[in-house]
């Protein structure tokens, strides 16, 4: 689905443009949250957890050599009960 069809889908008696910025100012809370506390979650929908990588070795593919790969932040999700029965 794209950011054009998800405000197509809740968009109801509102404006695009009304409906885009309601789509927009939810995924900035959304990253404000996960920035700030690390964790956001949804009810009957999920959880989006911010997990940390650890730095690691890996190989270079064209020149075989390995190379050290930076630690990183990433967004995991996992949905709850109730959507993962739905699917």
């Amino acid at each position: 689905m794209t950011k054009g069809e998800l405000v197509d889908a809740v968009k109801g008696e509102r404006t695009k443009k009304e409906t885009e910025a309601v789509v927009e100012a939810l995924f900035d809370a959304l990253t404000r949250t996960l920035i700030k506390e690390g964790r956001f979650a949804y009810p009957g929908f999920g959880v989006f957890i911010v997990k940390t990588r650890a730095a690691r070795t890996g190989k270079d593919p064209i020149h075989k050599k390995p190379i050290k790969i930076p630690a990183s932040k990433t967004v995991v999700f996992r949905p709850a009960a109730r959507l993962k029965e739905s699917l």
